[in-house]
């Protein structure tokens, strides 16, 4: 048996996806899987590195490592309804921010990448893992902060007012659904593992929606101190049908990404195919 390090977030959509694999109540063919859990900055950071041989990332940070990883098909978070949104602790315009620090959940983010697209003015970014950028905000420490995650559900209980909601904004202006996540397997294992990857992890993601109380207390677990309904909501806003395969909207979606973080100078060009098999 040969060794993968898989790496995922603790979030429940990450979880849920990955539990029966992580738990070994599934089991990939001919491999066993070592998961690695981290925050999603830190898992743009490895992959950057070339550390594990499947991860989730952003797909910001993929536009960096495309010529060790390629993209899986399934496992992504993609969707409608499902962006990052800038908040604050007082009702403001995105206007109002230009020049502002504004508090971010991480460099290479999606969400960070967004916030850049949407207009100049707001490169003074602090960025800080996602969970502690409601509670600085609550603090006044920052003019603004784009959450991500649950946050989307729980803002309004820290005080905090809605400026825009980046996800809505790209959804009217491109008409696409907003790739935030996805997975990428390391290139040198080539495209028959990728494709048996991409089947366990379908395999896993539909053993979790027939069975979701065989993988509930491992999401529990990681979801640490959220709430029953929150944990639900999370699951049923970020695993869909994309998360099962990609698909032609999917796949326009992230190249029109990349292709706009180009040409305003955001990230390099694409280097090579987005899938190990063309």
């Amino acid at each position: 048996m040969t060794t993968l390090r898989l790496g995922f977030s603790p979030c429940p959509n990450d979880t849920f996806i990955f539990g029966a694999l992580a738990t070994g109540r599934l089991n990939v063919p001919n491999w066993t899987l070592k998961v690695t859990l981290e925050d999603v900055e830190t898992l743009n950071n490895l992959a950057k590195e070339g550390v594990l041989e499947l991860t989730k990332i952003s797909v910001h940070a993929f536009a960096l490592v495309t010529e060790q990883y390629g993209l899986l098909r399934s496992g992504a978070a993609l969707g409608r309804g499902c962006g990052p949104l800038v908040v604050a602790p007082e009702p403001k315009n995105m206007d109002s921010l230009r020049g502002e620090v504004i508090a971010i959940p991480g460099e290479l983010t999606t969400a960070n990448l967004l916030l850049q697209l949407y207009g100049e003015g707001f490169s003074r970014v602090v960025p800080m893992g996602y969970e502690t950028i409601m509670p600085r905000l609550q603090r006044g420490e920052f003019a603004a902060g784009v959450i991500i995650h649950e946050g989307r559900f729980t803002y309004q209980d820290h005080g905090l007012h809605l400026v825009l909601d980046l996800g809505g904004w790209w959804e009217e202006t491109q008409n696409l659904p907003l790739p935030l996540g996805a997975i990428l397997i390391r290139r040198d294992l080539g495209p028959d593992v990728a494709q048996i990857i991409e089947d366990a992890i379908r395999h896993s993601m539909l053993f979790a929606r027939r069975q979701p109380d065989e993988v509930w207390s491992y999401v529990k677990m990681h979801a640490q101190e959220m709430d029953d309904s929150v944990i639900r909501q999370h699951i049923d806003l970020y695993v869909n049908d994309y998360s099962l395969d990609l698909g032609e909207d999917g796949t326009r979606a992230i190249v029109k990404l990349l292709e706009l973080a180009h040409e305003h100078e955001l990230v390099p060009p694409l280097s090579a195919p987005l899938f190990l098999d063309g």
